[in-house]
């Protein structure tokens, strides 16, 4: 076996093992994080007006009404992603690849490198290591904070009426948000009390 070709299945393998193992790692933490997408519509029933927010994890966002541009928020739709590693491994062309491996080059010849082209190319895309992928409500750890006052000083107490709750959680799609939809000051996009995956 020539020396090139021992480099390059030593290589494949390393990084084959290095990925089932990160994928293993990852798909175990449990604090995975979630893409969470907010689509606020100004009308029940996913209706009028319009604006859509993303937060990609980390730390709790605050939101303010007026940041939303939206009279009232009506209905709110969510969608939640998270990266999954699956690692899938995909054969190159076993011809193409022995045709780059043993060709040599010829100057003169205007194709001489397309087989080291395509095989390079092939190699690339050996490894699939995931994507993105939707989570269902049932697993989400990620929703919307409803506030009807700034939420430092509602989660305290001090605003609103004291027998009234300050806050309403949405943790999945909701068409009509009832007074909410006019008590609403502030909104918190963030992982909430809500299932935890």
């Amino acid at each position: 076996m020539k020396r090139k070709t021992r480099f390059l299945l030593a290589g494949l393998a390393s990084v084959g093992g290095a990925v089932t193992g990160a994928s293993l790692l990852h798909n175990r933490r449990s604090d995975r994080r979630e893409h969470l997408y907010v689509t606020v519509f100004s009308e029940p029933g996913y209706r009028g007006l319009n604006e859509r927010l993303t937060w990609s994890g980390g730390a709790r966002e605050v939101v303010p009404l007026a940041r939303v541009r939206l009279p009232r928020i009506g209905s709110i739709r969510l969608e939640r992603l998270a990266y999954r590693f699956r690692p899938e491994v995909r054969l190159p062309n076993v011809y193409v690849l022995w045709q780059a491996l043993t060709e040599r080059p010829d100057r003169t010849d205007p194709e001489g490198g397309v087989a080291s082209f395509i095989a390079m190319h092939q190699l690339a895309g050996v490894f699939s290591v995931g994507s993105w992928e939707p989570v269902r409500a049932s697993e989400a750890r990620s929703g919307v904070r409803l506030w009807s006052g700034r939420p430092s000083k509602a989660a305290s107490g001090e605003a609103g009426d004291p027998g009234a709750l300050p806050r309403h959680d949405v943790l999945a799609d909701t068409p009509d948000l009832g007074s909410w939809s006019t008590r609403t000051r502030y909104l918190e996009l963030g992982y909430h009390d809500g299932p935890r995956g």
